[in-house]
């Protein structure tokens, strides 16, 4: 076992504190790369080092935050990846003391990984493989894989972390107000996901002082009995007149919350951006007082998409795994499949998700087509349009790891069975991206005709995962339906199969419901049937159709007769009122079952608000026969973003469904721009010249922005990122336009929005000045005369404010 892991069994440990802070008050120069100092001043490191071990930090982290290739390219320091971890690893050694356990800093890349960003997952993955192999090398004694916005980064990282090394892994994402990350995972997702791949600490960091972190270690307490860390900032960055970064939380209030964070679970604590040595004390000095809680593991079956976690428990409602996304005995998604379209599997997983299916399970399995692709398109389809969780269907190798790694969140693996080789094939996989897995009752011999039987390739396909490191509730057991018009006998051994995998595995049970009726008239009543009797059995997730109302009627009153729908809840909320939300559903079914003829602007109004990137153009053509291209802006593409805009505002929506609405915008656009200059209706609402400013090399908030301008109609000039102010001054005043959008993430560059401010003051210019960034305020907006906007749909409404539209 690990030190680090072996010493949290008695002990609460204290991490250290900012390193970024401390950098610049030893002279780092704005838009200088930290990492490169451990080469150029590798005295300031080991001073920093040093102080924080002297404050009584049990761990002392690296300065490889921004280390990795891809980010160190951005200083044009990417051959130097080596030199500058070992260094960096050599530095915190040479400050430790004997008992000082060395974690090794990994950081966010600073891009989006696809399909909201451009970032392959593979080249994430290359990234992060390549600098914790380098790390492990040097000799550091963890991982700490710090301040993700992004769930998907998150397991590239942890994923090339476990394949490459053997060291134990922290990991913390970054969240914001709503207690979600930027792309909208809440803690327990988190935990849901890290926990599958098998992270030793979760936790989070930066964004928020000590109050709001609380509340997000509060709900990972609640929820898991994983060791939990925790680096608040020090409260939230302010610049005072002199334009020098302060950090307004005092060592003895951060302190403070100290005993609080131990009862909700903390097992590790330290301290983000604005946090001291001297924070770092007193923190180290009242721990040594307290014990670790110890809180009890809950192990529930649990299914995560990126934005909500799923759990399968014999306590809770009967899941429904929706099977329609399956080309088998269906020509026309077949012959799509084989043309690599998308438009019937949008469809069917919309309409499963508004008939209540709960996990979508996705299969392309159609002979002499490119599979791979194929399922890497239908996953990224299907996440974009809904927020389920995904059962991965196939038995091919390639394809399934293909899945894997483009599935966000922690799917389920259908399937795995007895044999050897589909045993030594899928529980790897199964492992190493973190996923749960089907396990079906059968082995070379075929399918056991005797319950008995079966619960024996369960228990060897249990044995096998298990000694993987897979845990039990990751293991579902599917005891097979044969079909009762050819095996009736074989009914009531697939159901006593069910129940010997309770009472003796204890696993969640799945079962295919339909193959039961096969070669019967009046297929439904048999369907029925059996379901009800399935869940009497103790079956957790059936794969049926939910949009057949007879069997989700079925299911619905099953549950509440075997006391699983507590209050009967879901069946009234399903049968019991009318809900507001069933209207528009009720639209987008008319739509996609053909019911009746909708207008076609409504249609790709719906395309931008579900992000259907994929199948919109095809409507825009068809559009174009009866409207002019103005006409399906301003009626349906505008409204539609707008649309998003509002969900995105109400946290109905997060990043990646705006990103994907922003998409269909754009593929629209490129469509109908040709045809707006021949009709010369083009509309501009006005010029804006976007930037990051100098000395800041992070542009995704910017990129965002960007999008978001272009789409609502703007002509936006992109003048990059680390842009100096007489780039953008001259350039905004060559090209006459109306607003000038800058971006700063970090305190120290945000003094360049108000020098450029100051300098159009002074040159009389007439162009408004809208800001924005992780550490910009509406108060410091107003102080140097600009526009504040908190995020890209608040930039567009800004900006029309500012122009008078």
């Amino acid at each position: 076992m690990s030190r680090l892991l072996d010493r949290l069994k008695d002990e609460i440990l204290v991490l250290d504190g900012a390193m970024g802070t401390q950098l610049h008050k030893k002279g780092l120069e704005v838009g200088e790369c930290p990492e490169k100092l451990n080469l150029t001043n590798p005295t300031i490191l080991t001073e920093i080092h040093r102080s924080y071990v002297e404050a009584g930090s049990d761990i002392i982290q690296t300065n490889t935050f921004g280390a990795s290739r891809i980010k160190l390219e951005e200083y044009g320091l990417g051959n130097q990846v080596e030199e500058i971890n070992r260094q960096a690893v050599k530095l915190a050694k040479d400050a430790a003391e004997e008992d000082t356990i060395i974690a090794a800093s990994m950081g966010p890349t600073g891009k989006l990984i696809a399909p909201i960003g451009d970032l392959p997952f593979k080249v994430a993955y290359e990234a992060f493989a390549e600098q914790a192999k380098i790390l492990e090398e040097a000799g550091v004694d963890l991982i700490s894989i710090e301040t993700m916005t992004d769930l998907q980064e998150a397991r590239a990282a942890v994923i090339a972390v476990k394949e490459n090394t053997d060291l134990p892994i922290l990991c913390h994402l970054t969240y914001e107000d709503s207690l979600k990350t930027m792309t909208g995972t809440d803690p327990i997702t988190a935990i849901t996901v890290l926990e599958g791949l098998g992270v030793d600490v979760i936790g989070a960091n930066c964004s928020m002082g000590p109050e709001g972190l609380l509340k997000i270690i509060e709900i990972m307490g609640q929820n898991t009995d994983t060791y939990l860390s925790v680096e608040p900032n020090a409260g939230l960055p302010i610049l005072d007149k002199d334009n020098n970064t302060l950090f307004p939380m005092k060592a003895e209030e951060m302190a403070s919350y100290l005993e609080k964070f131990i009862k909700a679970g903390i097992n590790i604590i330290g301290g983000c951006c604005g946090s001291t040595p001297e924070y770092i004390k007193l923190i180290a000095d009242k721990a040594k007082n307290f014990k670790a809680v110890k809180r009890t593991r809950i192990a529930t079956t649990k299914l995560a998409s990126r934005t909500k976690t799923v759990a399968i428990a014999d306590h809770l409602p009967t899941r429904i795994i929706g099977e329609r996304i399956n080309p088998t005995g269906r020509k026309e998604l077949s012959a799509e499949l084989k043309e690599s379209k998308m438009k019937i599997i949008s469809q069917e997983a919309q309409k499963q998700a508004d008939a209540g299916a709960d996990i979508l399970d996705v299969n392309v399995g159609v002979p002499k087509i490119d599979q791979v692709t194929t399922m890497k398109k239908a996953v990224t389809t299907v996440q974009n349009l809904v927020n389920l969780p995904i059962c991965i269907d196939t038995t091919n190798q390639e394809v399934l790891e293909t899945a894997l790694q483009n599935v966000v969140g922690k799917p389920l693996i259908n399937s795995v069975n007895g044999e050897e080789d589909s045993l030594n094939t899928v529980l790897p996989l199964a492992k190493k991206y973190g996923a749960a897995v089907l396990g079906l009752t059968l082995d070379e011999n075929g399918i056991p005709k005797t319950a008995e039987g079966r619960l024996k390739v369960a228990r060897k396909i249990v044995k096998r995962a298990e000694e993987l490191g897979i845990r039990r509730e990751n293991i579902l057991i599917d005891t097979l339906t044969l079909t009762a018009s050819a095996q009736q006998e074989g009914v009531q051994e697939t159901l006593k199969a069910i129940r010997l995998i309770k009472e003796e595995l204890g696993l969640a049970a799945v079962l295919g419901v339909s193959n039961i009726s096969f070669g019967l008239p009046d297929r439904k009543k048999v369907n029925t049937a059996f379901l009800a009797m399935a869940i009497q059995a103790g079956l957790n997730a059936p794969i049926l159709d939910p949009t057949v109302e007879e069997m989700k009627a079925t299911l619905l009153a099953s549950d509440i007769l075997v006391n699983r729908d507590v209050s009967s809840k879901r069946y009234l909320n399903t049968y019991g009122q009318k809900k507001e939300e069933d209207k528009i559903k009720e639209k987008q079914d008319e739509i996609n079952n053909d019911k009746k003829e909708i207008d076609i602007l409504t249609q790709i109004h719906l395309q931008v608000l579900n992000g259907d990137k994929d199948n919109i153009v095809a409507n825009i053509e068809t559009a174009l026969d009866k409207y002019t291209a103005l006409e399906i802006i301003n009626q349906a593409l505008i409204p539609g973003i707008q649309e998003v805009g509002d969900k995105y505002d109400e946290g109905i929506y997060f990043l990646p469904q705006l990103m994907l609405g922003a998409e269909a915008m754009q593929n629209s656009f490129a469509k109908l721009k040709p045809i707006l200059a021949k009709e010369g209706s083009s509309e501009n609402l006005g010029t804006i010249v976007i930037a990051t400013v100098k000395g800041d090399v992070h542009d995704i908030g910017k990129n965002i922005v960007k999008v978001m301008l272009q789409n609502n109609g703007f002509e936006i000039i992109d003048l990059g990122k680390d842009v100096s102010n007489k780039t953008i001054i001259s350039t905004a005043l060559a090209k006459k336009a109306d607003i000038i959008c800058l971006s700063a993430l970090m305190t120290t560059t945000m003094p360049r929005m108000e020098e450029i401010t100051e300098e159009l003051k002074k040159n009389n210019s007439n162009i408004k000045v809208m800001v924005g960034g992780a550490v910009v305020t509406k108060e410091y907006a107003d102080n140097i005369g600009a526009e504040y906007s908190s995020n890209a749909v608040e930039a567009v409404k800004t900006a029309k404010k500012l122009l008078g539209l």
